[in-house]
């Protein structure tokens, strides 16, 4: 593991610590005011926080392991360990949805007149302050970083404080209407604001899920990642030939590419390999902690359908070729 990569490692458990201590503080102080004030929106915001928290700590679990170099057993890494982690946060969160809607309903069916709402307001404006704060680090290492489960943890925080602000405008509503007009009913505006953070809450599970679990099933780099490596590799034209088979696939924060590298029938060994280890080395500089893997062909002109494609030979340096390898 090279410097870079330690110092990044070490930012990367230092976000998840912070996510891990506030989302705790969190769920202490929201359940202790949800259940001083009777606010099912305080308590459902105070559950969606400790999904908050068990996610944090599966993050910080994940990028702990993740960084662990090949061994014998995973050849390929442990870069996994975070999709993993991104798919566990996103049953969880859809549980958590679940639970809250089941609470805003039995409310609704049987409401509680709710006691001192300017406590559930205050502690739902500091809950979103916090996770603003939190979310901006852990999306700013987790870009910086390509780590999936810190990317996860900070999609989890910035749907709490959306959330968040949505229950304090609702109890907002409930104290204001309760000084204002103190005999129409808005006990129904708590139950109705969690069940919009439930819904809110499945939405941000159903995009987790996408992300987290389409790399578990070795899907392709972004195309607009793809086309980059294409032109990266036709940049070494015309000591290049061509290219063809181009695989890729993203395991947590690392990426794998491979390719087939058509190179001059006449070029040697030892030209062939540096031109190899040249093209490898401006895909790592462009994508850090890369993996790549070329597979060097001599080109003889006859471009089958499989090589066509990334052919950069024009139709003379063809027909030439062609010619050759007929004698």
């Amino acid at each position: 593991m090279g410097p870079m990569q330690v110092v990044n490692e070490r930012r990367k458990a230092a976000v998840a610590w912070l996510s891990v201590i506030s989302n705790a503080a969190l769920v202490i102080v929201k359940i202790i005011i949800g259940l001083i004030i009777g606010s099912v929106s305080v308590i459902s915001e105070a559950i969606h926080s400790g999904v908050d928290l068990v996610a944090a700590c599966i993050a910080l679990f994940a990028v702990k392991n993740a960084s662990k170099p090949a061994d014998k057993d995973h050849p390929f890494g442990h870069g996994k360990f975070e999709n993993i982690s991104g798919t566990v946060e996103a049953i969880l969160i859809f549980l958590a949805a679940g639970w809250i809607i089941y609470a805003a309903i039995k409310k609704f069916l049987h409401p509680v007149p709710m006691e001192t709402a300017s406590l559930g307001v205050l502690v739902m404006f500091l809950s979103a302050i916090i996770n603003i704060i939190v979310s901006h680090f852990l999306f700013k290492i987790g870009k910086e970083t390509h780590s999936v489960a810190l990317l996860g943890d900070a999609w989890h925080l910035r749907t709490d404080v959306y959330t968040s602000l949505g229950v304090m405008v609702g109890l907002a509503v409930i104290l204001g209407g309760g000084k204002l007009a103190p005999t129409i009913n808005l006990q129904w505006v708590d139950p109705a604001a969690a069940i919009i953070v439930a819904l809110l809450i499945l939405r941000a599970a159903y995009v987790l899920t996408v992300q987290s679990a389409r790399d578990l099933l070795d899907v392709s780099l972004p195309p607009d990642e793809e086309q980059w490596i294409r032109g990266c590799i036709m940049s070494f034209s015309p000591a290049l030939k061509g290219y063809h088979r181009l695989r890729t696939r993203k395991s947590g924060p690392y990426r794998f590419v491979e390719f087939h590298m058509i190179v001059d029938s006449e070029m040697s060994v030892l030209s062939a390999h540096r031109l190899a280890d040249e093209l490898t080395q401006s895909l790592k500089d462009h994508f850090p902690e890369t993996n790549v893997l070329v597979h060097i062909e001599p080109c003889d002109g006859r471009c089958p359908p499989s090589c066509a494609e990334g052919c950069m030979l024009t139709q003379d340096e063809r027909d030439l070729k062609q010619q050759h390898s007929n004698f």
